[in-house]
């Protein structure tokens, strides 16, 4: 497998009561502990908690297992939110080990400690909140 740069778009942001429209496409999301303030229906990003993968980001969180645990490391007057970003599937487990490696999510267990792919560097934008722009991530 050789270097790769991936460009990631990511979407959001989905307040928990709002996750029936995630799209129910392919590719990486976020969740952050937030706060939403009513008054200028926005969110307040606090920290990243998880940073996973599916090939339906709709139906995956909407039947993730891990949903105790995100709850816990957010603050009673917060909540949940979640972002999304479109990765092809022949990648996306490589996006989501990279940016877990680099970010190291609270929630997250698999990818902390080692990277298993080649030189990847990844770039975000839009609703990229606590992660980092431009990265890059060497196999260990």
């Amino acid at each position: 497998m050789a270097a790769k740069t991936f460009d990631i778009n990511f979407r959001g942001y989905w307040r928990e009561s709002d996750v029936a429209g995630i799209p129910s496409e392919l590719g990486v999301y976020c969740v952050y502990e937030c706060t939403y303030n009513k008054n200028n229906d926005t969110v307040g990003i606090h920290k990243l908690i998880y940073i996973g993968e599916s090939n339906n980001v709709n139906g995956r969180i909407a039947n993730h297992e891990k949903w105790e645990d995100w709850r816990k490391e957010v603050a009673k007057a917060n909540e949940i939110c979640i972002s999304f970003g479109q990765v092809d599937s022949t990648y996306r487990e490589r996006v989501e080990a990279a940016l877990i490696y680099h970010h190291q999510p609270a929630v997250n267990t698999e990818c902390m400690e080692g990277f298993n792919y080649d030189r990847t560097t990844i770039n975000t934008s839009d609703c990229n909140a606590k992660l980092s722009a431009n990265f890059t991530v060497e196999r260990t």
